[in-house]
């Protein structure tokens, strides 16, 4: 995979934000339905396209490595910031 495969993949799903792996596939299982080839606005193209972006984000979320970090925990929550045995 290289940055334009995963730039266009995020394209084509419509990704504005930080989303969860759950929401990435309800995102995906809207569009997939929408554009199947057996619907009205359907295109086998159009389908397939969705399915390969999917699969790469999917496989792009699953090989994410977490750094372990405050920051990066404050990132992911950032209204709990009050936590009192936090080890650095």
């Amino acid at each position: 995979m290289d940055y334009e495969e995963f730039e266009k993949a995020v394209d084509t799903l419509g990704i504005l934000s930080r989303l969860s792996k759950k929401d990435l596939k309800q995102k995906y299982l809207k569009l997939s339905k929408r554009y199947h080839p057996d619907m009205p606005e359907g295109s086998e193209e159009k389908f397939l396209e969705i399915k390969k972006s999917y699969d790469l984000l999917s496989a792009y979320m699953d090989s994410y490595c977490f750094t372990f970090d405050k920051e990066e925990f404050l990132q992911q929550f950032p209204s709990f910031t009050n936590y009192k045995n936090w080890n650095r």
